[in-house]
């Protein structure tokens, strides 16, 4: 099916939307896998509310997702321009067609499109005056996600506003016909307006393209009921950005949002998600956003990563929190990441979770504190196993775990008895990464001294 032609035509009103991200991503999906064409057209129309910044936001997110495109901005092709404020010649000849046929008229300054049907007044409450409605012939929808919708347009509908400006609805369509577009994939509060689009399609006498509307997506139970709003935490891709995810955690997270396999399979590799992808396993009811899932896909992506993407993308965040200096030794900073890269969820909580690897001043955990440290005899512990640790020569992960091996035997302990004692003292936490590696890391004479100090705080 490869003359199949998808679009995706956002409004630069603001920041991108996690909904329009998905919009994006769907299209993208269908194309790529019907060997077909991904066009991005922009709908900038609305001189009032777009904005260069919000475009530059869009751009950059679609980018960021790994979402290329085909035609559009920077692509041009056989269709554009790809911005609808550039293509006012292309509606103008259209409004004439319609005109021509006897299907739009000019009234108060602007142009409707006339409906065909029987015409009646009937008296509108909420007007307050005699409406001309028209009696017309059920619209029927055979939308690939939501099966046949029938709907009704009872009055005739603005084609071009007073001071010149084309509808969204008269625009929308005459680009889906003159770019070829055939299959328009976009969300389900779109589904109102399309029996307006079908008929104008067939004014124009021109078969409408295929149609999938998409779930809302709702928010998070714990941030209250209803559809996600950008005011709604986790509703923007910039966030995302900003908060160091991964964009391949990001675009695995937003396919499940409405779309799943027939498995349990949750992380795919695009290449996964391109063959496996279709509209018809899109679920119709709410997709509910779910920011721990969100997490664990971060983190699955992030266990999998090379250790030198992973120091890479660890390395940006450090430096961003002023955690690290960018001359911070590299092979230091390699073997503090290696340790990390199992346990966090995502590079945003990299600088709190690895903060005492490269400052003396660290947060203390309370809980810890009341739990390891203050415990009766964790003190006598540390001043026990100092001068053990201060005699080992080769400060490394087998002869750390020799001197608690020794010190135990001598105690008739377990080594288990000092972990977690010694644990706080060089960390201020009682978890992290595995622990006889992360002595090795942190360097015999840092280690000595935590001890020292923590001695001297608790004694």
């Amino acid at each position: 099916m490869n003359n199949v032609r998808v679009r995706f035509a956002p409004s630069p009103t603001g920041s991108t939307h996690i909904g329009t991200a998905r919009t994006a991503l769907f299209n993208w999906l269908f194309a790529r896998k019907e060997g077909g064409a991904f066009v991005l057209r922009i709908e900038d129309t609305d001189k009032e509310r777009n904005t260069q910044e919000a475009l530059n936001e869009l751009i950059e997110g679609l980018k960021w997702l790994g979402l290329d495109w085909d035609e559009g901005p920077g692509k041009e092709g056989a269709y554009g321009p790809y911005f609808q404020s550039q293509r006012n010649d292309i509606y103008a000849q259209y409004l004439q067609t319609l005109k021509d046929k006897d299907r739009a008229y000019e009234k108060d300054g602007a142009v409707f499109f006339k409906l065909e049907g029987d015409r009646y007044t009937e008296y509108d409450d909420y007007l307050k005056a005699d409406v001309e409605k028209v009696d017309t012939k059920p619209v029927v929808i055979e939308d690939i996600i939501r099966g046949k919708v029938t709907r009704r347009e009872e009055r005739d509908f603005v084609l071009q506003r007073s001071n010149g400006d084309p509808s969204f609805h008269f625009v929308n369509v005459v680009d889906d016909i003159a770019m070829k577009i055939t299959h328009v994939i976009r969300g389900e509060d779109h589904l109102s307006n399309t029996s307006k689009h079908v008929e104008l399609f067939n004014a124009f006498e021109v078969e409408p393209p295929k149609f999938a509307h998409l779930p809302m997506i709702l928010k998070n139970p714990k941030e209250g009921k209803g559809k996600m709003s950008k005011r709604d935490k986790g509703a923007l891709i910039s966030e995302y950005r900003e908060r160091n995810f991964l964009p391949e955690a990001v675009r695995n997270f937003i396919a499940l949002l409405g779309w799943s396999p027939k498995d349990d399979q949750e992380v795919f590799s695009i290449e996964e998600l391109t063959s496996r992808f279709s509209l018809e396993d899109v679920q119709k009811g709410g997709a509910r956003f779910d920011e721990q899932k969100m997490s664990h896909l971060n983190f699955e992506y992030m266990k999998a990563m090379p250790l030198q993407a992973y120091v890479l993308n660890g390395k940006r965040s450090l430096v961003k929190s002023g955690l690290i200096e960018e001359s911070t030794d590299a092979s230091y900073l390699e073997a503090v990441l290696a340790l990390c890269q199992e346990k966090i969820d995502s590079f945003e909580n990299l600088p709190g979770f690895a903060a005492y690897f490269f400052s003396d001043q660290y947060e203390i955990n309370e809980k810890a504190e009341n739990k390891v440290i203050k415990k009766e005899g964790a003190i006598e512990r540390l001043q026990e196993l100092q001068p053990r640790l201060e005699v080992v020569q080769a400060w490394n992960q087998e002869n750390i775990e020799s001197a608690f091996n020794e010190l135990a035997a001598e105690k008739q302990l377990k080594p288990f008895a000092w972990y977690p004692i010694v644990r706080f003292a060089v960390s201020g936490t009682n978890s992290g990464p595995d622990f006889l590696p992360m002595l090795e890391v942190i360097g015999k004479e840092r280690v000595l001294s935590r001890l020292e100090k923590t001695i001297a705080n608790y004694s």
